[in-house]
């Protein structure tokens, strides 16, 4: 089936300057752009921006991504979906070796059916340092054969795996993953500069939640955050929440990397679109009070943060109402992450592409969702 939509305000990923156009869409894909609203095309208000791509997001409607309950997981990917979420990678937490082998082998037909955009792997290659949430007693380091394991598993669905290339073996693990095709990550890591650098030319390309998990600034020893932001060849995640970073945090990252290599996460876990109270992440209880997600210490003490309870659609509210035009947090939402994983066919509003859209209304909230040609009702908060 064919047919035409359009809008004074598109946002096409190409360029920043959103203008009158019409995308002509044909069985989930978009066929032609055309400029200006043509006479038989559904004239809409509000901006078209391609789909939101989240490639770092472990959860959601009260399901972890690992559930073995295929119900849950699906409700957590339309929990998602339905806060402008088309491309969607499903993320892990540190767990055994073995349990690990299974999770991605359950998530990878959810890949191959075309349910989840890939598979990414947070620990358990991580400097207890750094740990964040993560139980300390399963980290370790990245062995070749468990390394070989894990992508087996997941038969091409794992696209990125972060890790601490400080670990005994880290600089050969990223080798490894960039010659497999897996985005090496660098994250939850307490490196210093020279060995961030190292793990760049070795083959990382992403910055796992920039600044959170890693060794903060100093004048003196600046560690991994100004490597990562000047380096041509990473893209950063940021989480704008406004709990993990503060907004002047994000725009100085910005700023500095622009936003063909800022990426926008959610890091969202099951307690995403739930209320407040104790969830579990991983192998590790949390609590969640007013959205923020903490660990529980085994005295009771609220402990470190975990993940979030965000979704893209309020990521991107967040950057436009502190003054981010709406252009740019867009291709941080969607065409920066996808072209950062190699999805050709998302984060753009151009012929060959999926008809991915989101329609924002003032202040960049969503009004609509479509994907894969269809639309689906967004979400009300």
């Amino acid at each position: 089936m064919t047919m035409r939509i359009a809008s004074h305000s598109v946002v096409t990923g190409l360029d920043d300057v959103p203008r009158p156009l019409t995308l002509e869409l044909h069985d989930g894909w978009i066929v032609a752009v055309h400029e200006g609203i043509t006479d038989d095309a559904e004239l809409l208000d509000g901006s078209l921006v391609p789909g939101f791509v989240d490639s770092h997001c472990h959860g959601g409607a009260g399901a972890d991504f690992t559930d073995p309950d295929p119900a849950r997981v699906a409700a957590a990917i339309e929990h998602h979906r339905a806060h402008g979420t088309t491309s969607l990678f499903a993320s892990t937490v540190t767990a055994a070796p073995e349990q690990a082998v299974e999770q991605v082998a359950r998530l990878r037909g959810l890949v191959e059916s075309g349910e989840l955009a890939g598979i990414h792997l947070e620990g358990p290659f991580l400097a207890p340092e750094r740990k964040g949430a993560h139980p300390e007693e399963l980290l370790c380091d990245p062995r070749p054969e468990l390394l070989h394991a894990l992508l087996e598993a997941g038969a091409g669905t794992v696209r990125m795996v972060t890790l601490a290339p400080e670990r005994q073996g880290g600089m050969s693990a990223v080798e490894l993953l960039a010659a497999a095709g897996v985005v090496p990550a660098f994250g939850h890591s307490d490196a210093d500069a020279a060995t961030t650098r190292a793990a760049v030319d070795a083959g990382a390309r992403v910055a796992t939640h920039l600044f959170n998990a890693m060794r903060p600034i100093h004048h003196r020893e600046p560690g991994p955050v100004p490597v990562l932001l000047d380096d041509e060849r990473v893209v950063v995640e940021l989480i704008c929440d406004g709990v993990h970073l503060a907004p002047e945090v994000a725009l100085m990252a910005l700023a500095a990397a622009g936003a063909n290599r800022v990426a926008l996460v959610t890091d969202a876990m099951s307690a995403t679109g739930c209320a407040d109270g104790r969830y579990q992440l991983g192998e590790l209880p949390v609590q969640v009070s007013r959205g923020t997600a903490r660990i529980v210490e085994p005295d009771g003490r609220p402990g470190a943060i975990a993940g979030s309870t965000l979704t893209m659609d309020r990521a991107v509210r967040f950057l436009v109402a502190h003054g981010v035009a709406l252009a740019t947090a867009s291709r941080m939402a969607s065409t920066t992450p996808a072209a950062a994983h190699g999805l050709d066919t998302v984060g753009r509003l151009a012929p060959g592409c999926r008809a991915d859209v989101c329609l924002l209304g003032d202040g960049a909230r969503l009004l609509r969702v479509m994907r894969h040609g269809h639309w689906k009702q967004a979400a009300t908060t």
